[in-house]
């Protein structure tokens, strides 16, 4: 069934238009909950807080920072189009306004919304994916803050760096607000970004994977986090001198080849698998993939409508329906579907909103040939189908 579905899905929209309304309605759908409560100075009050028994966090210390953080990052590049007279524009735009008044709300000490940046380990995470957020759309998320409001933020920012975190991804967190401090010239921190960088080129281990550590794990956090990240991190570091241009271009062609195995992962029926740990993240498991494709850094044996259409069918298959969200729309504690079994000890509600990072691509505008190239076959789809496809290969960079 679904993969007649996937069929017609991929014959009929041959404009990409009903693909981007696809993406436009589920990001809005996941992250309008957030962005309006916090707009409201109502997230606090209105955000359910699910977690499992053995939860291992102080959920309300960190949550809230893990839903704005997240929901932020993945929403940025998108809001940073320009405002148009369209539907999508009006949506953008509005929420664009909301998140700036939720911004300022979440560093205001007098807001009911006030977020903790100055106790637990977890904000060091969230407040990267703040930071991550102003990388992506400086024009739209940072620049038209007002001056107090920045302040705030600088001092939330350097204000982490009493506390560690884990020995692992975790130290591309701290190297990446580290990083945003240096790119608006503020005092950064260089040992924590040069230690984040020198610990990802010792854990390389070939074909573009990391480990996330010391010890490889099977797992989508190349996506959820690595690669994106030390992709952000390098490019500010080229940009502010600190380190040559081909460190920056290694770090990328890794995660352009890495965006390969993700578009191969998605199946003929637009489905992919459920593996390793924090699969609660969703469509975080394809940042990778959305963000090469919005930096248009696509190998040209991967087309960008073949992206486009496999990334649909994910998006399609998730959110169209009811079943990843509560009744007041809240995404639940899950894979697809109310699974709580399957969250981990320091998976939260907030937590979930790292699933707005699969939609990173809404930055390239509607006119751009990633929406308007004719639909293409994603690569398990034309191999399902006796299609011709390339040989995979590991590579040696």
């Amino acid at each position: 069934m679904l993969f007649q579905l996937a069929l017609a899905q991929n014959k009929k929209n041959n404009t990409g238009l009903q693909d981007r309304a696809i993406w436009v309605k589920s990001l809005y759908k996941i992250s309008y909950p957030v962005i309006h409560n916090l707009a409201n100075e109502t997230l606090k009050k209105n955000m359910p807080l699910e977690k499992l028994p053995n939860y291992g966090l102080n959920l309300t210390k960190v949550t809230y920072l893990e839903a704005l953080g997240r929901t932020a990052a993945g929403v940025a590049p998108w809001l940073a189009l320009p405002d148009d007279e369209t539907e999508e524009g009006k949506m953008r735009k509005s929420l664009r306004l909301e998140l700036l008044k939720g911004l300022a709300n979440s560093v205001n000490p007098e807001s009911p919304d006030y977020m903790n940046y100055r106790t637990e380990s977890q904000p060091i995470v969230d407040a990267a994916y703040v930071a991550q957020a102003f990388i992506r759309a400086p024009e739209a998320l940072w620049k038209p803050l007002d001056d107090l409001t920045k302040k705030r933020f600088v001092e939330e920012f350097k204000a982490l760096r009493t506390r560690s975190g884990a020995y692992n991804n975790w130290l591309l967190f701290s190297g990446l607000t580290e990083g945003f401090l240096l790119s608006i010239g503020e005092q950064y921190d260089p040992a924590r970004v040069q230690f984040a960088v020198n610990k990802m080129k010792e854990w390389y281990v070939g074909d573009s994977w990391y480990s996330d550590g010391e010890k490889f794990g099977m797992d989508y956090y190349n996506s959820y986090v690595i690669h994106p990240m030390l992709v952000d991190l390098m490019k500010i570091l080229v940009d502010k001198k600190r380190a040559p241009q081909s460190e920056y271009d290694l770090v990328l062609k890794r995660m352009v080849r890495y965006s390969e195995y993700l578009e191969r992962l998605i199946s003929p029926e637009g489905t992919y698998p459920a593996y390793g740990r924090s699969i609660t993240y969703r469509t975080a498991a394809f940042q990778a993939l959305a963000q090469t494709a919005l930096m248009e850094k696509l190998p040209d044996y991967v087309k960008p409508a073949q992206v486009r259409c496999g990334l649909t069918m994910v998006i399609y298959n998730l959110y169209n329906g009811s079943q990843n969200f509560d009744q007041q729309g809240w995404l639940v504690l899950g894979f697809n579907g109310h699974q709580p079994e399957v969250a981990d000890i320091y998976t939260s509600t907030g937590s979930l909103y790292m699933a707005t990072l699969g939609f990173l691509t809404l930055g390239l505008p509607a006119d751009h040939k990633f929406w308007t190239d004719e639909a293409a076959p994603w690569t398990s789809l034309k191999a399902w189908k006796g299609e011709q496809i390339k040989k995979d290969y590991k590579v040696e960079y």
